[in-house]
């Protein structure tokens, strides 16, 4: 690490940039448009890995999309990447500068400014998925203004959506649901997405939380949006296509978590999907966050989702279950997929260490 993070190269380009015309005015910076790559992932101060672990799923799933990664002294998390002072991103072609690191209460740190003033100086644009808003943050608002720049605040729905009409769209639509939240929805959908694309096949993911925003460059932040909009917002996010075309839609929640069920239900029937992936992770003795509720079965779990999911879609269909076994070994969770996949006549996998293969075969039958 130990490279400063600007040089005096920002005030020579400094002035070359004041007199580029703004790109939009106020609350329309970043509306309807994709966050573009390639991106320099912004550790800042980070105390450890797991604060970012958003940038962390950025370079596991789109490292072609990363230029390297910008580490601010006493930086305790490592992506692996080139450290890179802002300098050397701009001359790598670096397009955003994405804040891929999460602090106590999701809030900007002061220590944070002058470094992504600078970044905007330099030609990139800002993209965070913080509770804290790049846009309320005084400095960083009239940089934006004054160098054309956007800041894109991921969390943070810019976009009108309307009521839902539940009307027949053409295309094809998978959606990821869970016995309960953080359970790998996001990594099976991109599992999903990677391994069609492989085959030739016609998928895109599609985002609904921060975090998958940041990885496909565009999506929704569903848990942001008021509540009556909730599935206009997924019918708004994966309109008509082709009736090959497959929208691989990143779950959110569980119906069975008393605290997200609301946005669950919302997906569900947004999403209009014909192929449903329950996702669970079986090491855990409750629902997260909620030590009173326990997980539901299985069969419960598909059984209650087909319901809901039956509404907008009579045809819809169960194609696999996705577990996460990171807490059992090999021979633990070779036992407990075989045991799942018998009792519910299913592929049953861990995405991270098998792949998601079987899966998508049984998508030819949807």
């Amino acid at each position: 690490m130990g490279k400063l993070w600007a040089s005096s190269r920002v005030l020579t380009r400094f002035s070359r940039l004041c007199k580029l015309s703004n790109k939009t005015n106020d609350s329309e910076w970043a509306k309807g448009m994709a966050i573009e790559h390639p991106y320099l992932l912004f550790l800042g101060d980070a105390k450890d890995q797991l604060a970012a672990k958003t940038a962390q799923g950025i370079a596991h799933w789109r490292p072609d999309w990363c230029v390297g990664q910008l580490r601010l002294e006493g930086c305790k998390a490592d992506l692996g990447l080139r450290d890179m002072t802002l300098d050397e991103a701009a001359e790598a072609g670096a397009r955003t500068l994405v804040v891929g690191v999460a602090n106590r209460g999701g809030v900007i740190s002061d220590d944070w400014i002058t470094v992504l003033e600078a970044a905007m100086i330099l030609g990139m644009d800002l993209a965070a998925g913080l509770h804290n808003r790049l846009a309320d943050v005084p400095v960083l608002k009239a940089a934006a203004e004054h160098h054309g720049r956007r800041l894109f605040d991921v969390r943070h729905p810019s976009d009108s959506f309307a009521v839902a009409n539940g009307r027949k769209r053409s295309g094809k639509r998978l959606l990821a649901v869970g016995t309960d939240c953080s359970v790998g929805k996001m990594y099976t959908t991109l599992a999903i997405e990677k391994e069609m694309q492989a085959r030739g096949m016609k998928a895109d993911f599609r985002a609904t939380g921060q975090t998958g925003i940041l990885i496909c460059g565009d999506g929704v932040s569903i848990d942001a949006v008021v509540a009556d909009f909730i599935s206009g917002a997924v019918e708004s996010l994966t309109p008509e296509t082709d009736s090959d075309h497959w929208d691989i839609i990143e779950g959110q929640g569980s119906l069975f978590h008393a605290s997200y069920a609301g946005v669950s239900l919302g997906l569900l029937h947004g999403a209009q999907a014909d192929a449903l992936v329950l996702c669970h992770e079986p090491s855990r003795t409750h629902m997260r966050g909620l030590p009173e509720y326990s997980l539901p079965a299985l069969k419960d779990c598909m059984d209650a989702n087909l319901a809901a999911a039956r509404l907008v879609n009579p045809a819809v269909r169960f194609v696999g279950v996705a577990v996460n076994t990171a807490a059992l070994d090999e021979a633990e969770a070779a036992a407990y997929l075989a045991g799942v996949e018998e009792e519910v006549g299913l592929p049953c996998v861990d995405p991270f260490r098998h792949g998601v293969a079987a899966i998508v075969d049984r998508l030819d039958e949807v």
